[in-house]
């Protein structure tokens, strides 16, 4: 079989670091090709290079067997070669034809836009590969799934035969992945090639044709399927069996840690984005909030930590109404939060790690010294963090933006249980870090519930809320419309709570 693409000896280095050593991987035109490995193995590193965004200090890259130098994802795309980022590259207040055409308008005389070739060619890439979506419905109004195949139709119509999807799975219920899944065979059956970046090995069994594992940089193994077990892959990443996030002993007390009693949010439009919420977490206990996002968690999270205001409604901390306080004073008074995008809320990516280890505390010893910052108090801290949280770095004084995602987030949990919260607001806590990274962060919540810390968990990885909450919260369109045990659900049937049908 001819090879789509084939690195040789790839290798990319940053200060400090050497994130591509003498990398090899050969993929055949027309399969599914996974490409595991845990943070900081390289991965993302690789498909950069790969789709122009970074150039390798070593090494030769051939597509469809001509040897090519990207120096722009412009070259990747001319190439035939598409990228599907893990965070959707969408404007919300467009349609979805704007969105797809946006940067390769068809134009008529005068520079118009042909809007009716662009749709009729939209529609033309839609139906060739089973991925029809309205072309003028816009974008917000879109489920989670219709977006991501908004993303996959967006590089299709720029006439990429090569797709690089990068964690696609990450946001979806265990439905839409059954569809992802589909239109990525109904792809590879209409000759496409895809490169597939994936941490959940049960899923990369499933789908993939051909699996390449990347570890500390490098090459490890190229294998089948049908070959490995997630045992197998787990131990080929990280050198240990896969970790799983099971709680198998209650530490849940009486005691009263966060009470939220009929909170309504309301949106820029008046309606009603959190609808008459009152929930109790008790220390030593975790509540999972399931649901497809979109439906309230987020402007949920946000009135709990002081970020957005309610309409309606009131929260207690520890006994004490904190509905009026500011962000800092809840901060301070004993909440934590790991917020759902690491870079957006939760690092200055330009600042050190010390610094960054500081965010949200730095008014209280061992960050302050009085009203001054106290930098030294502040990097004794980081080196805690870093040794105790395992946050593998040169040293502490490189930028955030130097780490790789699992470490990023690593540093932030950190963060986070040093100060030692009354209650957590853990927002997507593992979300797109390998299953090394992930266990870490499931011990760490596992450790400080059972010293007494209530957590509230919102995540998007069904057996991470099965496995680490005492009880789950169904929340659909702004409302907590289930109470869900987690020792008799099961994945599929939490998705279909998620998405209304058993509503």
């Amino acid at each position: 079989m001819a090879l789509a693409i084939e690195l040789k000896g790839i290798t990319k280095r940053f200060p400090g670091v050497v994130a591509n050593d003498d990398v090899n991987l050969a993929v055949e035109q027309g399969e599914i090709h996974a490409i595991c490995g845990e943070n900081g193995a390289g991965k993302s590193t690789l498909m950069k290079i790969l789709y122009g965004m970074q150039a390798a200090d070593e090494g030769t890259m051939s597509v469809n067997g001509t040897e090519v130098k990207f120096t722009s994802p412009a070259d990747a795309i001319a190439a035939g070669i598409g990228m599907v980022h893990q965070h959707f590259m969408l404007a919300g207040n467009l349609s979805v034809l704007e969105n797809v055409i946006l940067g390769a308008e068809p134009t008529v005389g005068g520079g118009i836009i042909d809007r009716a070739d662009a749709k009729r060619h939209l529609t033309e890439v839609g139906a060739a590969y089973g991925l029809e979506i309205d072309p003028d419905e816009f974008v917000e109004e879109l489920e989670v799934g219709e977006r991501q195949r908004v993303e996959i139709i967006k590089v299709l119509y720029r006439g990429a035969k090569i797709l690089i999807l990068d964690e696609p799975t990450a946001v979806l219920v265990p439905q839409e992945v059954d569809e992802l899944f589909r239109n990525m065979r109904e792809l590879k059956a209409d000759g496409a090639t895809i490169l597939f970046i994936d941490h959940k090995l049960e899923e990369v069994l499933e789908i993939a044709d051909t699996i390449t594992v990347l570890r500390q940089g490098r090459t490890v193994a190229s294998v089948k399927p049908a070959d490995v077990s997630t045992g197998d892959l787990a131990e080929l990443m990280v050198g240990s069996e896969l970790p799983t996030p099971e709680t198998t002993e209650s530490t849940v007390t009486d005691d009263v840690a966060l009470s939220i009693t009929g909170l309504t949010v309301r949106d820029a439009d008046d309606r009603a984005v959190v609808d008459d919420v009152s929930l109790r977490i008790r220390r030593g206990e975790v509540v999972g909030i399931a649901g497809v996002e979109g439906n309230g968690q987020t402007e949920l999270v946000e009135a709990i930590i002081g970020t957005g205001r309610p309409e309606t409604g009131s929260i207690e901390l520890m006994g004490n109404d904190i509905s009026q306080q500011s962000v800092r004073h809840r901060r301070s008074n004993g909440i934590g939060y790991i917020p759902q995008d690491r870079h957006e809320e939760g690092l200055l990516l330009e600042s050190p790690l010390w610094a960054n280890a500081a965010l949200g505390h730095q008014m209280k010893p061992p960050y302050a010294q009085g009203i001054w910052f106290n930098r030294q108090g502040a990097q004794s801290t980081t080196e805690h963090i870093r040794e105790r949280f395992d946050v593998r770095t040169p040293d502490i004084h490189v930028a955030a933006l130097a780490l790789s995602g699992g470490n990023q987030q690593k540093l932030i949990v950190g963060r986070e249980m040093t100060a030692e919260p009354d209650v957590l607001i853990a927002s997507h806590p593992t979300r797109g870090i390998d299953v090394g990274a992930q266990a870490a962060v499931w011990d760490h919540i596992r450790g400080a519930r059972a010293e007494g810390m209530a957590t509230l968990l919102i995540s998007a990885d069904l057996d991470e809320l099965i496995g680490l909450s005492d009880t789950i919260l169904v929340m659909y369109k702004g409302r907590l419309v289930a109470e869900l045990d987690p020792a008799s659900i099961t994945p599929r049937d939490l998705g279909s709570y998620m998405t209304g049908a058993e509503v």
